[in-house]
Parts: C-alpha cells; structure tokens; sequence
C-alpha cells in the first residue's frame, strides 16, 4: 500500500521506516500539513497517515476520495481534526492510536507542575547568565495542597495516584466518575468548585465541543489568585486569549502546557516568565 505521510519530522521519518522495515508499504514523507489545498499531494496513494495538526476536515476528504484514498490512519489518540461524517460517506475508513502510555502523559504533567511551582525555567535562564538571586523563585508545598484533576480517564486517573503519594488532597471533574480514582483518595466536585478550590488545574480531557475553551475568562475569574494551570490535552480546552490575559494581569500564577490552540504561537513570546 502507498502512504502519504503528512506533518512529516525526522522522528516519524525514524519509526515509520523501522515499523516497515519489511518494505511492505511504500511511505511517501510530506512535510506539508494536510487540509483540502495540500490533500492533492495524496495522488497516487490509497492511506494518508495524519498527525494532530493536519486538517480531515469534508472538503479535504472528498479531494483524497476522488484520488482513491480510502484510509486516514491517525498517528495520535485524538481525532477531533477528522470529520467522521464525512469519512463514512465517503466510504474513507478513520483509524487512530488506541492510546499513549498514560503513565508518560501524567509524568510529563507532574513535571509541568514542579516546574512552574518552583519557578525551575526561570531559575535555569538566570544562571545561564550568571544572575544566583534567590528572588521571585519561591514555591509553595504540593502538600497538603488541593489540586484540581479535570477528566479522570487513563492519563487523569494516573496523575491522581502521583498526587495521592505527593500528599496532595486531590479535587476531580469528569461527567463519568470512576470508582478507582476514588478510592485512589479524589473527591469528584463540580467544575465550580474544582476551580475555586484548586491551588492548581491541570487538564485531561479530550476536545469536544463541550470541552472547547472550557477554560475561558470565566473559568478563570473563578480560580484562586495565582493559581497554576497545566494543559496537556488539547490547546483548544483553554481560552488562548484570555489565558494570555489572565497571566499579563498576574491572576494567573503561571502555565505549563505542552500543546497550544495557535499555531504559530507567537502570542507566548512575550510571556517566558509565566508559560513553560
């Protein structure tokens, strides 16, 4: 079967070409992102293999039907770029990773948090220039603190049993409840009550319509002052703008992300000291 491989960076190039060691698939690299201008690159290939950023919206899949696409293989959990609608009109089957290992998700998140809490970014870029001050780099302890876990699924549910053995008292919102988080020691709340309780925020939730900009100006002017927020689910579950003005107005204590709603992220450049 030819691939064409959209979104294409060095380590996709690295796995892709070990998984098919074998030559059983001929592998077309693209740089380019997938949408219905760059979907005309898929000429002569009967899969697309698509990475979070590329763009299956209808237009795009009806041009890489009429070239006789019929799979979109998603190299990542989410499939919000994806018109599944469309795809089965189309006859165009969708398929995606199961999951990421949750245990490297909640890590990554636990990072973000220690990371921001004890100001570690900006402690490193001042000794790189020599600067030893002490000032502006104090944290607070993880425990005893409540920390707000919002969507409790695989990746949630692992970042409450890391904050179970912080000692932390550990606040949960999900619209499905799981018993093992419970007993993990979460209290599930209201999304209200998660907000103004929590010391932090961290997001597990995937991007739906309902999720979209869950954080927004109201979310936010219901936290704590100088609360912390952490974001590794989907860029678009916060307010980009209204996060931006939440920190420059110092209600916002700081923000760890690891994904980003725009794209060319140029409105975090003047926020270094806030955003990791």
């Amino acid at each position: 079967m030819r691939v064409a491989v959209f979104s294409t960076r060095s380590y996709d190039r690295r796995f892709l070409d070990a998984a098919n060691a074998g030559g059983r698939h001929a592998l077309a690299y693209l740089e380019a992102r997938l949408d219905a201008d760059t979907a005309a690159a898929a000429e002569g290939a009967q899969a697309v293999c698509i990475f979070v950023n590329d763009r299956a919206d209808a237009e795009a899949l009806a041009r890489l039907a009429r070239l006789g696409v019929r799979l979109v293989a998603l190299r990542c959990a989410g499939f919000n770029n994806v018109d599944l609608e469309a795809a089965q009109s189309l006859g165009i089957a969708v398929a995606r990773v199961p999951e990421y290992s949750p245990h490297a998700v909640a890590e990554h998140a636990l990072a973000l948090m220690l990371a921001l809490n004890r100001r570690i970014h900006r402690a490193h870029a001042r000794v790189r220039e020599g600067n030893f001050a002490l000032e502006g780099l104090l944290g607070f302890d993880m425990h005893g603190r409540s920390v707000g876990v919002v969507g409790t699924g695989r990746i949630g549910a692992a970042v409450i049993r890391i904050l179970a053995g912080f000692g932390c008292r550990v606040l949960a919102f999900d619209p499905q409840p799981d018993p093992a988080c419970t007993a993990a020691g979460a209290r599930y709340v209201a999304l209200p009550e998660l907000l103004r309780d929590s010391r932090i925020v961290t997001l597990h939730c995937p991007l739906t319509p309902r999720t979209r900009h869950l954080i927004d100006a109201q979310a936010l002017a219901a936290m704590q002052p100088g609360a912390l927020l952490v974001n590794t689910s989907r860029g678009a579950v916060i307010d980009t703008r209204a996060v931006i003005g939440a920190l420059k107005a110092g209600t916002l204590g700081g923000l760890g992300i690891d994904v980003y709603e725009e794209e060319d992220g140029l409105f975090f450049r003047d926020l270094s000291d806030t955003v990791i």
